[in-house]
């Protein structure tokens, strides 16, 4: 009906939530409560939502108006996604953020939370799935970030410094495996 599947929905929101890493993110979401004060999570997780979504729609067109294919894109968010997921195992930084006075939309709503990678995740996840099923998976995916943004000093007192760096480099392996899988999938449309 309409569309909806609910294997594709999990199946995206799983990509969308190991590219989102919240989870992975909460010592950056510790370290600007403390720099910053109080983090609007409403706020940032309502703004990050929309750029998702708005990119959504809009993107796929920019990339026609600059004369860029959707299989071309996908091969380009593949590396993209092959280089966060490189981050998340080797426990480097290859992109580095930079600062700003306000920590509720940036840095946190983007690029942390709709950055680079989850931009180029979801016009990757466009070509190959139903768009209704994405639009279901980030709104689940920004009503998790919601709940860790709320609950970020309780999860990591919980879990401590070893089981984030666990789920972290957890999620960093799927990341991979579904990096290789989008290069896969895309880099026949590249000749035909």
């Amino acid at each position: 009906m309409f569309g909806l599947d609910f294997k594709e929905i999990v199946t995206i929101g799983m990509v969308l939530f190991a590219v989102i890493d919240i989870v992975g993110t909460i010592p950056i979401i510790v370290e600007l409560r403390q720099k910053f004060g109080h983090i609007e999570s409403e706020k940032a997780s309502v703004v990050a939502g929309v750029i998702m979504i708005v990119f959504l729609f809009v993107g796929e067109e920019l990339l026609k108006l600059i004369g860029i294919d959707v299989h071309s894109f996908a091969v380009a968010g593949s590396f993209v996604l092959f280089f966060l997921a490189l981050e998340m195992i080797l426990g480097i930084r290859i992109y580095k953020d930079e600062t700003n006075s306000s920590a509720s939309i940036v840095p946190l709503a983007f690029p942390l939370i709709a950055g680079a990678g989850t931009m180029t995740t979801l016009l990757s996840l466009r070509s190959q799935f139903a768009t209704i099923n994405i639009i279901i998976a980030i709104v689940l995916n920004i009503i998790l970030v919601y709940a860790v943004l709320k609950s970020s000093a309780k999860i990591e007192k919980f879990l401590g410094k070893n089981g984030l760096g666990v789920i972290r480099k957890t999620f960093g392996v799927v990341l991979l495996a579904i990096a290789v899988k989008l290069f896969a999938a895309n880099v026949k449309g590249l000749f035909i």
